[in-house]
């Protein structure tokens, strides 16, 4: 599903966000990346989700080599791949409905399917009743839900999320990753980047640490 050939991103000024990484991650799989900040982490992430492009090696998701994949294309790939941020990017002057749905409505997907899609999503993350509120109106918690709600909405066959419990409290961070083990259940491929070791370590799953760029442990197989 996601493989990383001696993949190096090279940023202007030389900077070296990833060096010479490899490794592979099954489809359907759950695991998590770590690292000290700065190790590497968002830079992976950006170059699943075609953010960013890779200055050597090769990137390859869902049977697609990322770097020959023409730009026109790249839309089309960041359908099945969705990712969650940890400030949330919601756009506070719409609703909770609008935010989930902006996806859909780029992708130009009809006005009754928006509405069955986006109240499904809603549902899953526990906020049909919300869907009118505005993000400002919500608690941290309850933007990260919408956060991923938004993420989830196209049906993506990966999940990014980068730090989605930074700036959460433990038991709202245990809250949202049981909606990833949910969402993990039914075939979706997660690769989540955490800091918090005690929060990953709960989870019994693959952990990859970075560091200073490079891929420096890959403890523990699939344990679906």
């Amino acid at each position: 599903m996601i493989q990383f050939d001696r993949v190096t991103k090279r940023y202007p000024g030389g900077h070296e966000g990833l060096v010479d990484t490899s490794f592979q991650l099954a489809e359907g799989e759950m695991a998590f990346l770590t690292g000290h900040s700065g190790a590497g982490k968002s830079t992976l992430l950006k170059l699943i989700g075609l953010l960013e492009r890779p200055t050597r090696g090769q990137v390859h998701v869902n049977g697609r080599n990322l770097g020959s994949l023409p730009q026109r294309a790249v839309p089309y790939h960041r359908r099945d791949v969705g990712m969650i941020f940890q400030d949330h990017r919601l756009l506070h002057d719409r609703t909770v409905f609008d935010n989930v749905a902006l996806p859909l409505v780029v992708a130009g997907v009809g006005r009754r399917e928006i509405g069955k899609r986006v109240r499904a999503a809603l549902d899953k993350v526990g906020l049909l009743e919300r869907e009118r509120a505005l993000p400002v109106t919500l608690s941290g918690g309850e933007q990260q839900r919408v956060g991923i709600a938004r993420a989830v909405v196209n049906k993506p066959a990966v999940l990014l999320a980068d730090e989605p419990t930074g700036n959460l409290d433990p038991e709202l961070s245990q809250e949202i990753m049981r909606l990833f083990s949910l969402f993990n259940q039914v075939g979706v491929t997660l690769l989540i980047a955490s800091h918090d070791l005690t929060l990953i370590r709960s989870m019994g799953r693959r952990m990859l640490t970075l560091d200073q760029g490079r891929l420096v442990r890959d403890d523990g197989a699939d344990s679906r």
